[in-house]
């Protein structure tokens, strides 16, 4: 055993490596089911095994697990130390999408549901793993979940990138994900990209087109030999077609839409409305933004008439960055959020007598 695992450290380990060693030190020591392995490091058998058909990447507590259960003095913990994990962050029905992505120099895509992975904030990706992609997921597979979602970015956001056309349903920008202030960072990095990175291009399609804009969407594919594919995603995974005829009716109607979508000034505009809803001021992201119970300071002048007062909760600003306040009046309506410095500006301008009263 000693001399395999001298021989580990002059090969480069894989992730199909890694689940060999563990297939092969399982069915040595007896184990001759992912079940079996699974009760006796009491992890879930479902994991296991899909571990072992590389469905998902173990933990390093996974591996340290199987070592004391197969007696294999530390040679699955030793192995899993060298093998990029980063290779399988994607899930498997997902990987041939991932890969053609990384060769088509033309991308087209039609987004009903949600703001486009190529054009996703980290803040934005993470709150969709955490509740709806991978909801039993724990958070070192979340952020590998995102990071892998990043890295598919950089080509497109790399100079002479390739082209990149993104029809953005309205309904898309108007939905909430993460909160108001991760929709708003993500709203605005959209307004960046088209002006910094003149091979993306974003168009929103208005609520008025109704059914104009289809059932659903889908991805087309100009790969390098000419062919186009399209792809969508479904309940049960992606799915590709390659049928010439099926491809060029999704082209001829996808460049339909694209002629009735909004131009990007329009779109831009339309993207800047939304963000006004989110919120009517600038908005510092806290370190972690969980509206709820407070201690609210109210205006001393506050005389419980029904006047014109607003309350105020500074403590919260030591812990979020945040300075959150509300109407006095409807203590269960929005909060605006105010960095500490701009709240601070502002009660200084009231002291020095900058605001004329009434």
């Amino acid at each position: 055993m000693a001399g395999r695992r001298v021989q580990q450290r002059d090969v480069q380990i894989t992730p199909n490596v890694w689940a060999w060693l563990l297939r092969d030190h399982r069915e040595r020591a007896g184990f001759d089911s992912c079940a079996k392995l699974a009760r006796a490091i009491r992890f879930h058998p479902s994991y296991v095994n899909k571990i072992e058909v590389l469905e998902r990447p173990p933990t390093r507590a996974f591996a340290e697990a199987c070592d004391t259960a197969l007696d294999t003095h530390g040679q699955l913990a030793d192995a899993w130390d060298r093998v990029d994990w980063a290779t399988i962050d994607h899930p498997e029905w997902f990987r041939s999408y991932a890969g053609q992505e990384q060769e088509a120099w033309r991308i087209r895509g039609l987004h009903t549901e949600r703001i486009p992975g190529l054009l996703q904030t980290a803040d934005y990706a993470r709150a969709l793993f955490r509740y709806v992609l991978q909801p039993e997921a724990d958070d070192a597979e979340i952020e590998r979940g995102v990071r892998a979602r990043l890295r598919r970015q950089a080509r497109f956001l790399a100079p002479g990138g390739p082209e990149l056309v993104a029809i953005v349903d309205e309904a898309v920008i108007w939905q909430q994900v993460g909160g108001r202030l991760v929709m708003h960072e993500q709203l605005e990095h959209l307004l960046t990209i088209p002006d910094r990175h003149p091979n993306i291009h974003l168009h929103v399609t208005q609520r008025e087109l109704g059914e104009r804009t289809g059932a659903g969407g889908f991805h087309l594919l100009s790969l390098p030999d000419g062919e186009t594919w399209s792809y969508a995603e479904s309940r049960d995974g992606g799915h590709f077609v390659t049928d010439p005829e099926t491809v060029e009716r999704r082209s001829h109607a996808y460049d339909r839409l694209r002629a009735e979508a909004l131009n990007w000034p329009d779109s831009a505009r339309r993207i800047r409305c939304a963000m006004r809803e989110l919120v009517n001021v600038t908005p510092t992201k806290p370190v972690d933004w969980h509206p709820g119970p407070r201690e609210w300071k109210t205006s001393t002048f506050s005389q419980g008439n029904g006047g014109e007062c607003i309350e105020v909760a500074p403590a919260a600003a030591r812990v979020e960055g945040i300075v959150p306040v509300r109407d006095s009046k409807d203590r269960s309506g929005p909060e605006l959020g105010f960095s500490p410095a701009a709240w601070s500006a502002f009660v200084g301008a009231i002291q020095a007598g900058e605001f004329p009263t009434f």
